[in-house]
């Protein structure tokens, strides 16, 4: 059975940093592309960042430069390194298994302050 467990979200301030993990069970993290996403209130989910399984890493315009997503693959985990932070970067993030799977975790809540 497929399980992603998301946590390490909280309330930071601007300019802050966290570092989100995403535990994957049922699956292998390196060798699928793996992506997180999020969704801010009234806004539709957006895809943050994505790790191929040649560790091609791809961002969104809006995190590039300070968003960095990594993996470990002897603890099947994927991270998301969140510096900088924004308060437009308030939202609940989810990382995913990319392709045509639909499991999603319970998600992250991160909370920015101005």
């Amino acid at each position: 059975q497929v399980q992603l467990v998301e946590s390490g979200g909280g309330l930071v301030q601007a300019g802050g940093s966290l570092r989100l993990s995403c535990v994957a069970s049922g699956f292998t993290c390196s060798i699928n592309d793996m992506g997180w996403y999020r969704q801010a209130p009234g806004k539709p989910r957006e895809l943050v960042a994505s790790m191929s399984r040649s560790r091609y890493r791809n961002y969104a315009e809006s995190v590039k430069g300070r968003f960095t997503i990594s993996r470990d693959n002897a603890k099947n985990t994927v991270y998301l390194q969140m510096n900088s932070l924004k308060p437009e970067d308030t939202a609940v993030y989810y990382c995913k298994r990319l392709g045509p799977y639909d499991d999603w975790g319970q998600g992250t809540q991160v909370t920015v302050s101005s």
